[in-house]
Formats: structure tokens, C-alpha cells, sequence
């Protein structure tokens, strides 16, 4: 439950302490070996949680470093990741795609830039959080201290040395969802970062998927996803942009 942020959002309730307060790197690698040797054997899809997935989606696609706190706030960040990348080789996955979520906020740290240096040597990429247009609605939402404008300029200078995927989440606070006026920000604060040099491959819009923390916080419907996300490509001319819903929980 480590997190710099507190996103109103977050399924995480971070007001209970948290039972597990120590990472267990030999558990994890272990589990990481197991999940891969039995997705080589064929034996990974007959569990019942995956035994319904379709023949076609049937596959690892990709190993993520996600959580319900801020993957590189951990120290070893470094060493876990040069783990994962022997254990994949090891296992018979050089091709397995790496990807890290983060809120982009610690990524000007010299040993994060040293593990995603090491994970886009090994198919990485890198999923960014932009959730906001302007610094009211990021403080809003993603409840922190840490400067907007920092989250902007580590977010241009990784991208700026490769393609980024934008994740940003848009949803109902007390009934009402982001306005228009947020919405061209957050747009605009895109623009800014593709004028500055930086590649984005694609942007995430999505939406609440699981219940948050808050209560007052609720999803946006399809039809207010959709919108948004063609204002978003109205905006940007060629961009690519996909939408994810809710599922209403």
C-alpha cells in the first residue's frame, strides 16, 4: 500500500494499515518461475480461473510490474527487475514483453532510469499517468504533494527517449464528470509534451472498473467514455486512442 499518491479512484483503502509491509523477492520469483513453467506445459489455462478464456487469448502476453502501491518506489526496484528479465530468459520467454505502470513522479531517479533502461533492452515498455489537464483537477483527483508540473516534465523526458503509453482515468466526482474545459486542458497538456520531443504510441482512456476507496466517486457510462475519447482525438489529430469501460462493478 505504498504510494505517493492517493487517488480518490483507487480501489486500495489506504485509511486500513496494510497486513503484508515487506516484499518477498524469493516468494516472487519463485511464483514467476511456477506461472511461466506452467504456461509452457500447458498446465496455466486448465486452472479455473482461465479455464473459460477463448483458445486465441490463451497466451502470456506480458509480465507487468503493477500493484497496489508505486512499483518503483520499492529500493531493490533495480534488482527485481534484472531478476525478472533472467528468470523470463531462463524460463524460455526472451520475447516476453515487460511493461511498468507508474504515476511517473519517481521515474527522474537515477536507479528507476537504470531498471528501464534494462527493461527496454528487453521488450519494455513504459504505461505513464496523466489524469488531469490542470493542477486544481490533478490535486483533485490524485490527492498529493508531489507538483503537477513534475509529474509533466518526467513524463516529456521519457518520452522523449522512447514511445510512452498514456494511462488516464476519467470518472464522476459527487455525479459529475471532468468538464469540457478540463478536458481541452488535459488535452493541451498532451500537446505540449508531443511539442517538446516526446513520443506517445497511445492513450489509455478509461474509466472505474472496481469499487474506490471513495464512495463518491462513481464511472462514467459507455457513451460519456466514447465521447470523451474522440474530443481526445479531435484534438490530436493522429493519435491512436483506446477506450476501456466499467463493467459497472
Amino acid at each position: 500500500k505504498i504510494c505517493n499518491f492517493d487517488c480518490i479512484y483507487c480501489q486500495v483503502d489506504r485509511t486500513t494499515p496494510p497486513v503484508v509491509t515487506e516484499v518477498d523477492e524469493a516468494r516472487l520469483q519463485d511464483e514467476l518461475r511456477d506461472v511461466l513453467r506452467q504456461a509452457k506445459q500447458g498446465d496455466l489455462f486448465a486452472r479455473p480461473e482461465f479455464a473459460g478464456l477463448p483458445q486465441a487469448q490463451r497466451v502470456v502476453r506480458d509480465i507487468t510490474f503493477a500493484g497496489d502501491g508505486e512499483p518503483p518506489s520499492y529500493p531493490n526496484f533495480v534488482g527485481v527487475v534484472r531478476d525478472t528479465i533472467r528468470i523470463k530468459e531462463e524460463e524460455g520467454f526472451p520475447d516476453l514483453k515487460l511493461v511498468l505502470l507508474t504515476n511517473a513522479t519517481l521515474i527522474d531517479r537515477p536507479k528507476v532510469q537504470e531498471a528501464m533502461r534494462l527493461m527496454e533492452a528487453s521488450h519494455g515498455e513504459f504505461w505513464l499517468k496523466l489524469d488531469a489537464g490542470t493542477e486544481e483537477y490533478y490535486r483533485l483527483i490524485d490527492r498529493t504533494t508531489i507538483p503537477f508540473e513534475k509529474v509533466l516534465r518526467n513524463i516529456l523526458e521519457a518520452a522523449q527517449q522512447r514511445p510512452v503509453v498514456l494511462q488516464s482515468l476519467f470518472m464522476k466526482v459527487r455525479g459529475a464528470g471532468p468538464t469540457r474545459d478540463e478536458i481541452a486542458a488535459y488535452c493541451e497538456r498532451v500537446a505540449e509534451i508531443l511539442r517538446g520531443g516526446g513520443r506517445i504510441r497511445l492513450i489509455q482512456v478509461y474509466t472505474v472498473a472496481r469499487p474506490p476507496a471513495e464512495a463518491y466517486v462513481m464511472p462514467l457510462e459507455d457513451d460519456e467514455v466514447d465521447a470523451l475519447s474522440e474530443e481526445v482525438r479531435r484534438s490530436l489529430p493522429g493519435m491512436t486512442v483506446e477506450s476501456y469501460y466499467s463493467g459497472h462493478f
